[in-house]
């Protein structure tokens, strides 16, 4: 209950805050989200999946959370400043003069605003008196089955990670194989006689159609599958439960979806999604039953809520990568620094279980499949081949030659990612319907084929053909016993071009050929990604890298006149890893992941150092891909500090107020009356003592989740008529446990006339000892325990132990380091 209402009858709820008047949010455009819907009942923020909507902005402060009180914080508009020195009386009559000119007939700049529709996830055990019995009739014996099902599970999903890369590996070989014969056949025909121009006119065909049909199943049936799936999972790795992300039908569409894009022939790689289709897995398998198709196996009932669920995505987020590039250690890596927010030691050793799993067992079923059944030489669906660092060493003169070419890839990176963000939000204001979606990527699928075909009609680069040099060797206008150089870089799929580009011999290329392809294929890259197709932007970036990385070489032996150590594939390496670290600044875990698919160790410094620096270049000018694309869908993320000018700030500052509580023993019907309020979406609600004296303080006795109060009304917990000593029926953590994580919407539950008369007794259900901070507390220490512990909520409290506020996610993701010093987000109804 609100403390300004000291008057109030204890039993009943506070009343929401003020609402500001009609239209100021209302007016503001609906965001296409990763989801592409509008808001239905699936893509609701409350647990329970309710279809309540919000009311002008006037909706929780934050994910679960409820309404803010301080008028200033409902408008769709950027406060800029230190905001500790603000006024409130004016800030609010600065509002009022210029709310009129403040309705653009366009979406706002939406990295200035926090969306509404992410719902948060619960990392924090709920120690009920449910679980602590459960967890007290529980023996060893008992706890080291719960530990072999885990290794069990991660096995599980290190074999089906596998052999998803493994389809998809095999699959994008023979279609993208039968599409390049076609095309070289009739290119190879068409020189001869003449006309030239049905070639390309089929190879634009056939890439667009291919594309045509991964776009519409993305557009139309999953739209959350598009994209690389890695700020997806990074969201929900943070906390936040972005809608649809974990499906199986997800898994399906972006299987389907990634095998269209890169035989498309779209700018893409086959890599990245991985990482999202292996977290799916995990997801799936963790729970034991699949709430799509509707069937429970009645196994690994005991891992259905968020904590342990997010510890299985992480592993198959690892698997993923291990599964991808062959680098099961960079896995690791990549889970603990791009993906886990909370970490163990334990954890640790069984993610790296499930990837080696994952990589053996891709391993295995390529080597069948390439007719080596005892060399397990595929170990990942990229090999970037085996450098001799007897051959291609490098010396102490060549470390400045690495960090300048560490600097060109942040640079290039930062260009790369700018442009990507103005044409993210050019697709987010007008291509937001579905068919306008197909129609785009249709469009640029036929571009790439036709930018291809004119590069290499235009290209004079011929070079010797030797045997099995090139897959698809086309002659075009080359004398005979010779094949046109640029074709190799098309008529290929992106990850044999980057191995090309790494160990063919110098001389394999002409410096104009790749000048040519890396300005071409850069701005392909950049228009290709973000395109409603199931796409990962890894391979692309080190493709252009490799590219010009190769020419930077090139340079090199002229200038030094031909010294022996400046060989183009060594630069070649070099350049994909800066232009990667420049694009989505990873550094430890691509470190890693180079080495282990590269197979050497030799360049582990250089490759650290080339990151690095990209990395630091790149964030001078603008953060990177996939933090970006995280802005810009106004997701609650929460990095791991809090703004580092942010002391001045208060629990009493930032928290939501007032708060909606219950009493202990409440009365179902106030109970339906708060879940089916549509003017909120409460997801957690504060437990005060039941007292018949209203001079009484109403003390804090636990907390209570809107799922929690939905199963118990689902189940009828609760006795005819107050005071009376009926027994209850009694209900076990296997109820709660069934009905997540889907929980029914309370509009879907029944409460007659008489039951709203009964009572519940919320104490065996509720969490009696939920975290607490003083109103007092800074914004950091707020930020530090919330974030180290994974809350979802965090009761603030006075001297009396009295609930004044709540704080959960969005009232700490709102507060932001900005280039004017603190900002304060803004609240949009996205």
């Amino acid at each position: 209950m609100s403390r300004s209402e000291p008057d109030a009858d204890p039993p009943v709820a506070a009343a929401p805050a003020e609402r500001p008047r009609p239209g100021r949010m209302a007016n503001v455009a609906k965001k296409v989200s990763w989801s592409g819907r509008d808001r239905d009942e699936e893509d609701e923020p409350s647990a329970a999946g309710e279809a309540t909507p919000l009311l002008n902005g006037a909706g929780p402060g934050a994910t679960g959370g409820p309404p803010h009180s301080r008028p200033f914080t409902h408008s769709p508009f950027l406060r800029l400043g230190q905001l500790s020195s603000v006024d409130l009386n004016d800030d609010v009559r600065e509002l009022e003069t210029e709310a009129p000119n403040q309705f653009p007939s366009e979406i706002p700049h939406n990295e200035k605003l926090l969306s509404l529709k992410y719902e948060s996830l619960d990392y924090d055990n709920c120690e009920n008196q449910l679980f602590l019995e459960e967890e007290r009739r529980i023996n060893h014996t008992a706890f080291r089955t719960v530990e072999i099902k885990r290794w069990v599970i991660c096995a599980m999903i290190g074999i089906l990670t596998g052999l998803v890369a493994c389809f998809i590996d095999i699959v994008v070989e023979k279609l993208a194989g039968l599409k390049f014969r076609v095309v070289k056949d009739n290119i190879d025909k068409f020189t001869e006689k003449g006309g030239l121009s049905f070639s390309l006119l089929l190879w634009a065909i056939l890439n667009s159609s291919v594309v045509m049909v991964g776009s519409i199943i993305v557009a139309f049936i999953e739209p959350v599958a598009a994209g690389s799936g890695i700020p997806q999972i990074k969201c929900y790795l943070n906390g936040v439960k972005v809608p649809h992300v974990v499906r199986l039908k997800t898994l399906l569409i972006k299987v389907c979806g990634v095998i269209l894009s890169v035989v498309g022939g779209l700018a893409v790689g086959k890599e990245g999604p991985m990482i999202h289709s292996g977290a799916v897995i995990a997801a799936g398998i963790s729970q034991g039953r699949s709430t799509s198709l509707k069937r429970d196996f009645k196994i690994f009932e005991y891992f259905r809520r968020d904590t342990e669920k997010r510890d299985f995505v992480s592993a198959g987020a690892a698997a993923g990568v291990s599964a991808a590039f062959g680098a099961p250690v960079g896995g690791v890596l990549f889970s603990l620094e791009e993906g886990a927010s909370f970490w163990n030691q334990f954890l640790t050793w069984r993610i790296f279980f499930a990837s080696m799993i994952s990589t053996f067992t891709l391993n295995s079923i390529l080597s069948f499949y390439h007719g080596n059944p005892w060399d397990l030489s595929s170990p990942g669906l990229i090999n970037f081949g085996r450098f001799d660092s007897e051959k291609l060493g490098y010396t102490f003169q060549e470390i400045p030659i690495f960090i300048v070419m560490g600097v060109v890839g942040g640079i290039l990176g930062a260009i790369f990612n700018a442009l990507n963000y103005w044409l993210t939000m050019f697709r987010i204001r007008y291509i937001h319907r579905p068919c306008l979606q197909v129609i785009e990527a249709m469009l640029v699928a036929a571009v790439t084929a036709a930018v291809g075909f004119v590069m290499i009609y235009c290209s004079s680069d011929c070079q010797p053909l030797q045997a099995d040099s090139v897959t698809y060797p086309l002659q075009l206008f080359c004398a005979d016993g010779e094949y046109n150089s640029m074709a190799t870089t098309f008529f290929n799929t992106p990850e044999k071009s980057v191995v090309s580009l790494f160990h063919n011999p110098p001389g394999s290329y002409n410096p104009m050929t790749l000048g040519m392809f890396t300005l071409m294929y850069f701005f392909l890259a950049c228009w290709t990604y973000g395109l409603t197709v199931s796409a990962g932007v890894f391979i692309p970036s080190l493709l252009i890298g490799a590219a010009w990385g190769r020419l930077f070489g090139i340079s090199l032996v002229y200038l030094t006149s031909g010294a022996i150590w400046a060989d183009p594939g060594k630069y070649a390496l070099m350049g994909a890893a800066a232009q990667l670290g420049g694009i989505v600044r990873m550094t430890l875990s691509l470190t890693v992941i180079m080495m282990e698919a590269t197979g050497n160790v030799t360049y582990g410094f250089p490759i650290m150092l080339v990151l690095m620096t990209a990395k630091i270049v790149g964030d001078y000018f603008v953060e990177g891909l996939y933090d970006m694309h995280i802005q810009l869908q106004s997701v609650p993320f929460l990095h791991w500090e809090a703004p580092v000018t942010s002391h001045s700030l208060t629990a009493r500052e930032v928290m939501s107020a007032p708060v909606t509580c219950l009493r202990r023993i409440e009365k179902v019907g106030t109970v339906v009356d708060i879940l089916s309020d549509v003017s909120s979406n409460h997801n957690g609600f504060p437990v005060v003592e039941s007292s018949p004296d209203p001079t009484q303080v109403a003390g804090l006795r636990g907390l209570i989740l809107r799922s929690q109060l939905i199963v118990l009304l689902k189940h009828k917990v609760f006795v005819e008529r107050a005071n009376s000593n009926l027994v209850q029926r009694r209900l076990k953590l296997k109820d709660f446990r069934d009905a997540y994580p889907r929980f029914p919407p309370i509009q879907s539950i029944h409460v007659s006339q008489d039951e709203r008369e009964c009572m519940m007794d919320l104490s065996e259900f509720m969490n009696p000892s939920p975290y607490t901070v003083p109103q007092e507390a800074s914004l950091p220490r707020v930020f530090k325990l919330f974030r180290a512990l994974g809350l979802r909520h965090l009761v603030v409290v006075d001297n009396h132990n009295e609930v004044v506020g709540l704080v959960t996610r969005k009232d700490l993701a709102r507060y932001r380091l900005g280039k004017e010093g603190l900002e304060e987000l803004s609240l949009a109804q996205t």
